[in-house]
């Protein structure tokens, strides 16, 4: 099994200060976020005289509380919008086949829908290949 190595990296002015958790003393700095795993890479491997990829890396970064708040709070909200759109876009789908089932032409469907006509085709595709897979499926 390789080791692991934990490695923590903090601002400190214009720098990421590089610290490595098993191996007090082992420290390093990098300008950018991504560098810092090259760096920490680069601060093992000469002090253990081993291969650079030799060994795994957990790296973790600590911001100030607020920084770390903004950040979460906008992690948060951006999977909100995914997990939102998937449900917009599902629900659209189901619109569209129901509405084309009652014989409405794609126009009319994107209309009602606020979709481009193109993006109504799109949906009843997907909606069509979808119920075609269901139905031929043994059961």
């Amino acid at each position: 099994m390789r080791p692991s190595y934990g490695v923590a990296a903090e601002r400190a002015g214009s720098w990421w200060a590089i610290t490595i958790d098993e191996l007090p003393g082992v420290f390093s700095q990098a300008r950018r976020l991504d560098r810092v795993e090259a760096m920490a890479r680069d601060a093992i491997a000469v002090f253990l005289g081993v291969p650079q990829d030799s060994f795994d890396l957990i790296t973790r970064q600590h911001l100030a509380p607020d920084a770390q708040r903004a950040v979460t709070e906008a992690l948060d909200a951006r999977a909100r919008a995914t997990a939102g759109q998937r449900v917009a876009s599902e629900r659209s789908r189901v619109a569209a086949r129901t509405l084309a089932d009652l014989g409405l032409p794609q126009r009319d469907i994107g209309r009602l829908l606020d979709l481009s006509h193109q993006r109504v085709a799109q949906l009843l595709g997907t909606a069509q290949s979808t119920s075609d897979s269901v139905r031929t499926q043994p059961g």
